[in-house]
């Protein structure tokens, strides 16, 4: 059995200093072109894989980025993760990924887990975090980073989601729309929830009109969660004229259900979504939606983590722009019965 190539290997292979050989791995920018060249060939042709405790022991790192999502259900946390793992990679970082299920109790425990591993920084999603995680994240000495919402107590990237709630219902409204219903996920250690309702509220307010209680719908964030949600809004003595649905995934699930009770998307119920999911423009009508920049995000959020580690003084917080797509889900108000649907009409 061949034995492990070694990093004296590499240097002899390459004809150059061990030293040179750590400074090609580290990817140091004190190495010539030319060498640089000479020594990758070598570590491909022996198949050299560096110590990376040995490594983590000389530089006193681990090359490792902790991060914790809500979820690995959804997309939209998927494409912001890819692009965090892009860039890192690229910067001859690790990126790993725990998930808190939106509970407080299990997000500490990933925190936890990835600060014994040594990881060299952290990025966490969203404002909500119990009172013993931010303890955990601002005593710990290491770069912490927040994404998809901004709070002052950490560096932030993310999006400002009570405008971006007001600038969809504002649409809503301008189409005549004022019987507007929300089906939103679950608000329960989720700040982007709230403060998405938070932005229909405001909107309302504005223009003298209020969200009753019982056109708010929380639901779980899935195709089902709409089908359900809509059941339930069409059983009122008056239902909406306009679901604002706080991501994609639930108002595709409005609009499938929509055409399974025979409702007429948009002349008698407009529908719009949040993040510009792959399904909103294959889905029929298309469904409007806000666009939100997830890949930038991701890669922003990376940038600033390299950044922080090279001992950068980085932004304290980055807001990311959004864009209104109108597609076919929404229109004009008519004036049009709704229909009403029974118990008996209910999917399971």
């Amino acid at each position: 059995m061949n034995q492990r190539a070694t990093i004296d290997d590499v240097a002899k292979l390459a004809g150059v200093s061990i030293a040179t050989v750590s400074r090609v791995i580290s990817k140091s920018d004190r190495v010539r072109a030319s060498t640089r060249t000479q020594v990758l060939q070598a570590i491909e042709d022996l198949h050299y894989q560096p110590d990376a405790s040995a490594r983590a022991l000389a530089s006193g790192r681990t090359y490792t980025v902790g991060c914790v999502i809500p979820t690995l259900d959804h997309s939209i946390f998927a494409r912001a993760t890819q692009a965090m793992q892009t860039v890192l990679s690229d910067a001859g970082f690790q990126l790993l990924v725990g998930s808190s299920n939106y509970e407080s109790n299990t997000e500490l425990q990933v925190v936890r887990a990835f600060q014994q591993r040594g990881v060299d920084a952290l990025v966490l999603v969203g404002t909500d975090h119990a009172a013993s995680m931010w303890d955990a994240v601002t005593q710990w000495g290491k770069p912490v980073l927040l994404s998809w919402s901004c709070d002052p107590r950490l560096p932030s990237v993310g999006f400002d989601n009570v405008t971006i709630a007001k600038h969809m219902t504002e649409h809503l409204l301008s189409l005549g729309h004022e019987r507007i219903a929300v089906v939103s996920g679950f608000t329960a250690n989720n700040d982007r929830a709230r403060s998405r309702i938070q932005g229909v509220r405001q909107a309302l307010s504005a223009h003298g009109l209020r969200l009753p209680k019982e056109l708010l719908i929380e639901q779980s964030y899935n195709l089902h969660g709409g089908r359900l949600a809509l059941q339930q809004l069409m059983q009122l003595d008056q239902p909406p004229t306009a679901i604002f649905c706080a991501m994609d995934l639930l108002a595709a699930g409005v609009l499938l259900e929509a055409q399974r009770l025979q409702i007429d998307v948009p002349r008698t119920l407009s529908v719009c979504g949040i993040d510009n999911h792959e399904l909103a423009e294959v889905i029929s009508p298309g469904l409007t939606t806000i666009s939100l920049p997830t890949y930038e995000l991701g890669r922003i959020t990376a940038e600033r983590v390299l950044s922080a580690l090279s001992g950068e003084t980085i932004p304290s917080q980055t807001i990311l722009p959004f864009e209104l797509i109108v597609r076919g889900s929404t229109a004009k108000m008519r004036a049009t019965k709704r229909p009403r649907i029974s118990h008996a009409m209910h999917i399971h």
